[in-house]
C-alpha cells in the first residue's frame, strides 16, 4: 500500500500562485509515475500533469506554460507548481502514484481560484 498527503491548497486571486506537495509513504518502493488530477463541480477528474521515475512530464493542455510539476525521488515527493491560476483552475486537487498496475490516490486537496 501506498499512502499520499496532500499539501498546499487555498484561497488565491487569479493571475496568483500556488504550490501542490504530496509526500508518499508505506510500500513506496518501485513507485513509477506519480500526478495530479483534478476534478471541478461538476466535471469529470482530468489529469493536470505527471512525472516518470526517471523525470519524463507530460502536462494537460489547458496547463502547459504555467503549471510544472516536479518530483523528488529521495524524499518520495512531488509537486505542482501553479503559476498565473484561472478561475477554471478552482478544483479539488488529487496527487496520484502508480505502481505494479495500482493507482493510488490522496485525499484530496481544495484550489479556489476568485476572479
Amino acid at each position: 500500500q501506498v499512502q499520499l498527503v496532500e499539501s498546499g491548497g487555498g484561497l488565491v486571486q487569479a493571475g496568483g500562485s500556488l504550490t501542490l506537495s504530496c509526500a508518499a509513504s508505506g510500500s513506496i518502493f518501485s513507485i513509477n509515475a506519480m500526478g495530479w488530477y483534478r476534478q471541478a463541480p461538476g466535471k469529470q477528474r482530468e489529469m493536470v500533469a505527471r512525472i516518470t521515475r526517471n523525470g519524463m512530464t507530460e502536462h494537460a493542455d489547458s496547463v502547459k506554460g504555467r503549471f510544472t510539476i516536479s518530483r523528488d525521488n529521495a524524499k518520495n515527493t512531488v509537486s505542482l507548481q501553479m503559476n498565473s491560476l484561472k478561475p477554471e483552475d478552482t478544483a479539488v486537487y488529487y496527487c496520484v502514484a502508480i505502481k505494479a498496475g495500482e493507482v493510488y490516490w490522496g485525499q484530496g486537496t481544495q484550489v479556489t481560484v476568485s476572479s
